[in-house]
């Protein structure tokens, strides 16, 4: 290798380390190069669908669902001796969510744009064109189809394979699906980790302290999009779960009908607090159940499941037999006795 070459190439993996997070590139130590990924700039209410080209067709390979973000493009290259005064990258580009034919596509525009920079470093201008202009150049808009075959659930073998329309497929163009099932989890999954993280980096303005704070330290109510700070959120909720308004844990927007989940009144009063607000929230849906009576034992109180029509409830816990009516035990055909002046 020329010292020039070795030069440029060094000066190449330098300038894209500061330019790029560790996140997206990765330099490889035992040979010149490394690994770009990076998740492409989609427009908004973005729909995506799998119909999987299988034998059986069944409903259960097909999925549709909006996206804000899709899984990473991976370009994997190094950089040979001759690179760039005479020699390309060797490079491969994989993708789960692009056909092996639209990343030949890519393959081959990366290639021409080798042929038009001959001689000079080429990695940034692979770079800026996968991350701006993949959309475009594949005229890919919502809705947008996910083309699998047969071929591409599986890591893409090195042979010689020809796609439908003729054109044949490059080997550096990998589709690394196993199956459908799999690949509509890790676009679910990846969505969701990623719109958490562009949400707690995004400052908002809680209305109830009406202090500015970001993302990370707030809650947002998914039906409705409202957005208040955990702090003010906290005090809230804890005031209506001592006072056994459990039913009351809505967004605090006026009118609004959004209930906080499980999980994010969990997340905000602490385990304590939580477990008296689940027993609560329990207990007021079984008060609810006009089947539902409670073990008349005070150190039991359980839960019993009415029968039809039944006149005997057993404790599962206790195993108390007794009479539904006046919850004595159970006196089997004889009638109920009442304390006198129980009903004076």
């Amino acid at each position: 290798m020329s010292i020039e070459d070795q030069e440029a190439q060094e000066d190449e993996l330098l300038a894209l380390t500061s330019i790029y997070s560790e996140d997206e590139f990765k330099r490889t130590d035992a040979a010149p190069g490394g690994e770009v990924q990076f998740s492409l700039e989609l427009p908004l209410d973005f729909v995506i669908s799998i119909k999987y080209n299988s034998a059986t067709n069944s409903s259960a390979d097909n999925f549709e669902d909006t996206v804000s973000f899709l899984p990473p493009i991976v370009l994997n290259f190094e950089l040979p001796p001759g690179y760039p005064s005479t020699t390309p990258p060797n490079f491969t580009l994989s993708c789960k969510w692009l056909s092996p034919s639209q990343l030949t596509l890519l393959c081959q525009h990366l290639d021409d744009l080798w042929e038009e920079n001959r001689g000079c470093v080429v990695l940034f201008p692979w770079i800026q064109f996968l991350k701006e202009d993949t959309l475009d150049y594949l005229n890919i808009k919502s809705p947008y189809e996910i083309d699998l075959c047969s071929e591409g659930l599986q890591s893409w073998i090195q042979s010689e394979k020809t796609c439908a329309d003729g054109v044949l497929l490059d080997k550096r163009a990998i589709q690394d699906v196993q199956s459908v099932p799999a690949l509509v989890k890790y676009i679910s999954d990846f969505n969701e980790v990623q719109q958490k993280k562009a949400f707690d980096s995004k400052p908002f303005l809680c209305n109830i302290c009406f202090m500015e704070k970001l993302g990370s330290e707030c809650t947002h109510f998914k039906d409705c999009q409202h957005v208040y700070c955990n702090s003010c959120l906290k005090d809230y909720f804890e005031i209506q779960i001592k006072d056994g308004q459990v039913h009351a844990l809505n967004c605090p927007e006026p009118k609004c009908t959004s209930v906080a989940t499980p999980a994010q009144v969990k997340d905000l009063v602490g385990e304590q607090l939580f477990s008296r607000y689940d027993g609560l929230l329990l207990q007021s849906s079984l008060d609810l159940m006009a089947d539902v009576i409670y073990c008349p034992r005070l150190s039991c109180q359980t839960p019993v499941l009415q029968e039809p029509d039944g006149k005997m409830g057993i404790c599962s816990v206790c195993q108390y037999a007794f009479c539904v009516h006046c919850k004595k035990a159970f006196h089997g055909l004889s009638p109920c006795i009442v304390p006198a002046g129980m009903f004076n």
